[in-house]
């Protein structure tokens, strides 16, 4: 059964990067054109960046009371990275890699979707810092618009929503158990002109509830140790500032930095709100009007969007495609060492 859900992966994997050949096609002409001493530390910061998010799991693993090595963390980010791409889910996809991971090791699934949900939090929580700068420079150049607000709103809905269920965990286990018990019965009536059956479990809700209760217990013991995963997701996002800093110099187009802030954090805000795999086609849209409004010629603009998310979107793709074939030979299972929580 594990190997057909690795298969099917990859399958799903073949059939995307297949179907958008002509980008990649298009992506690789454009790379060329530019710097390669430039664009090759690009790719070398994407490799920082995605050992970068690794750190942040394993801080945030360790406090809830799961000790994973760097390493294995990286091949799981990496991989969930592509699951994420080739099944956008809101980024609950690529959670199942470390929930299988988890049961594989004897420990349980809920507090991997834990640490999950509090690596998003403290990613919103960066892009914030950086999306903040971004609105009021482009408030400031007079052209704030409502698209950039709406997508900003949807995204502090969405932090408001997942912040609530942990602060629910925090306070009480039937707290949390009610509001999942409440999410499951939401989502069936909502699929049920779709399915016959239901397809969220409210028994199984509520035992989430109590094994994440766990290790959000665990977090009471270690408060100031959060302190990592929120500098660990600041430092997330000016690599990514540096990323489109370089993509810049590798052709030749001057900008200011306050244009590097606004393209930076509108790309990553659109790549979380939009319903596409990972923003594709928004973000690149959204970005090259960004760059536009700010009195860069189109043809660079474009040229810039498309080298950028050339980088930052293609090569973790690429890489989570070998990393997720890496994930189907998982490390010798441990014993749960974590401290349980009393009946």
């Amino acid at each position: 059964m594990r190997n057909f859900i690795f298969a099917v992966g990859l399958l799903l994997g073949v059939i995307f990067l297949a179907s958008n050949f002509t980008e990649v096609e298009q992506i690789t002409v454009t790379l060329q054109r530019g710097d390669w001493r430039f664009i090759l530390l690009s790719v070398l910061l994407v490799l920082i960046w995605l050992v970068n998010m690794a750190a942040s799991f394993k801080t945030i693993f360790h406090v809830i009371g799961i000790e994973e090595s760097l390493g294995r963390l990286l091949v799981l980010t990496t991989a969930a990275t592509f699951i994420n791409v080739i099944a956008p889910s809101g980024g609950i996809g690529g959670m199942s890699v470390f929930i299988a991971e988890a049961r594989h090791k004897g420990k349980t699934g809920a507090r991997a979707l834990v640490a999950g949900a509090l690596f998003v939090i403290f990613d919103y929580l960066g892009l914030f810092a950086l999306l903040g700068l971004g609105l009021i420079v482009l408030f400031r150049r007079n052209i704030l618009g409502g698209t950039e607000i709406t997508a900003s709103i949807i995204l502090f809905f969405m932090f408001t929503g997942m912040s609530l269920l942990l602060y629910l965990g925090f306070k009480s286990e039937q707290a949390l158990a009610d509001a999942l018990a409440w999410l499951a019965r939401a989502g069936n009536r909502l699929l049920k002109p779709f399915r016959r059956r239901k397809e969220f479990s409210e028994e199984g809700a509520r035992s989430i509830a109590h094994d994440a209760v766990g290790g959000l217990n665990e977090l009471r013991n270690r408060p100031l140790e959060l302190i990592y995963p929120l500098l660990l997701a600041l430092s997330n996002k000016l690599i990514l500032l540096l990323i489109f800093f370089l993509t810049f110099k590798a052709f030749q187009v001057p900008a200011s930095i306050g244009t590097l802030i606004a393209g930076t954090s509108l790309s990553y805000l659109f790549l979380i709100v939009s319903p596409t795999p990972y923003g594709l086609g928004v973000v690149e849209g959204v970005l090259t009007l960004v760059l536009r409004s700010m009195y860069i010629p189109v043809s660079d603009a474009l040229v810039i969007t498309i080298a950028y998310r050339g980088v930052i979107f293609w090569v973790p793709l690429i890489l989570g495609a070998i990393a997720f074939r890496w994930v189907g030979k998982p490390a010798e299972k441990e014993p749960d060492t974590s401290p349980k929580t009393s009946e």
